[in-house]
């Protein structure tokens, strides 16, 4: 008797410790002996740094117990990511920070494995984010922000909502005022906004990894030497000053620069700068082939990544989940002025009312995915210089388009 009632006693004890341990987090598979760090490289943005160690922070705090971490950030510039990978992927970062224009390329060479039920994240991220972080609608990354576009900033002490519609009328105002108006021709990110809308266009081919480009079209209503005329033109304005995006912030600090095309990582400087004379609007239409062209903008997005060669998969992608959670976003629109890739923080009331998101949103009317091959960029580049110059050289600009549309197009 006394032998049946102790087997029923301990029955019952493994019965209350076996559902005592189903309430618990379930760990990763690959997590180590207690005894053991789980060392993890995180690679950002270098502004991000203070931001991502608050966010390690809070991380280790929530599985304090579970394990122990050594979390390691090394600044890496998002937009040349995959080519610091991809050089090295078992020796590569943990989780990445990227633009999404890399994700194909990424996941092609094997550095991104499909991510297991991504359904929550797909739920809990706009579409467009979603879309950018995929593949063949298979979902390769985490969406973190939405914002990686551009637009205009402007000094409300100079223009009024009606001035910043056109950009003649910019160029005017600044040079009455002895002021400059900035955009960055050296990058060809920024010089698509002349092209985007003209019927001339750019993208890649099926294969994923060229280009074919007609910028340098001799037909339509807009040709490829008219965008060339008109960019011609505005670099003649005294007013026009081609400099790069850190240049452009340098000119808002020391005042010299009153408007200016850039993006929602600039918000908080500017803001700091200008104050309640901060204004930001859609990108303005210019003058080409006599008529009114509304300027175009690639958009795009950041994800993080999960190496899919990480020595801790399962533990990376929990902090990649942690970095992207809703909570996080919020903190990095806080400290950074980034916008939110995940719905609830993106609709929330304080993203809702920066002006350089609301003008980001207005923009994306007139934008598109960046989705170009590696070929764009040097060929662009080349060209723009020349027209920011005043095309010093005195070549036809048909041959300099020429010249162009064959580089991008190279395979």
């Amino acid at each position: 008797m006394m032998r049946r009632l102790f087997l029923f006693v301990l029955s019952a004890c493994l019965l209350l410790l076996l559902s005592a341990c189903g309430k618990q987090e379930q760990l990763p598979e690959d997590s180590p002996p207690a005894d053991e760090t789980i060392a993890l490289t995180v690679w950002g943005a270098e502004e991000d740094e203070a931001l991502l160690q608050e966010i390690f922070a809070s991380f280790q705090a929530h599985y304090a117990g579970q394990a122990s971490f050594q979390i390691t950030c090394q600044p890496q510039s998002e937009s040349n990511c995959k080519d610091a990978l991809l050089g090295d992927l078992e020796g590569g970062a943990d989780v990445f920070a990227f633009a999404d224009d890399q994700v194909s390329a990424l996941a092609a060479a094997g550095g991104l494995d499909p991510i297991t039920d991504g359904a929550a994240i797909q739920s809990a991220s706009l579409p467009a984010a979603v879309e950018a972080a995929s593949v063949e609608n298979t979902l390769y990354a985490y969406p973190l922000t939405a914002d990686n576009g551009y637009f205009l900033y402007y000094n409300k002490s100079y223009f009024t909502e009606a001035d910043v519609q056109r950009l003649d009328r910019i160029l005017e105002i600044a040079a009455q005022a002895g002021r400059l108006v900035s955009m960055d021709w050296s990058s060809a990110w920024y010089v698509y906004a002349f092209f985007g809308n003209t019927g001339l266009e750019v993208g890649l081919n099926e294969d994923g990894l060229t280009n074919y480009c007609t910028w340098n079209s001799t037909d339509g209503p807009i040709r490829g030497v008219d965008v060339a005329q008109a960019m011609l033109d505005i670099a003649a304005s005294p007013a026009f000053s081609n400099r790069t995006d850190t240049a452009f912030l340098s000119g808002v600090q020391d005042g010299s620069v009153i408007a200016g095309v850039s993006g929602v990582w600039n918000a908080v400087a500017v803001k700091e700068a200008w104050g309640d004379d901060m204004g930001a609007a859609k990108l303005p239409t210019y003058t080409c082939a006599g008529q009114q062209v509304q300027m175009a903008s690639f958009s795009g997005c950041k994800l993080i990544g999960v190496n899919a060669y990480s020595r801790h998969p399962d533990w990376a992608a929990r902090l990649a989940e942690w970095i992207v959670s809703e909570e996080n976003q919020r903190l990095r629109f806080e400290l950074r002025g980034q916008g939110p890739a995940n719905v609830n923080a993106a609709n929330s009331p304080e993203v809702q009312a920066s002006p350089a998101i609301a003008a980001l949103l207005e923009q994306s009317n007139h934008s598109q995915l960046q989705r170009v091959g590696g070929k764009f960029w040097d060929p662009v580049a080349e060209f723009s210089g020349s027209m920011a110059q005043g095309n010093p050289s005195g070549a036809s600009l048909q041959v300099q388009l020429d010249r162009l549309a064959e580089g991008v197009s190279e395979r």
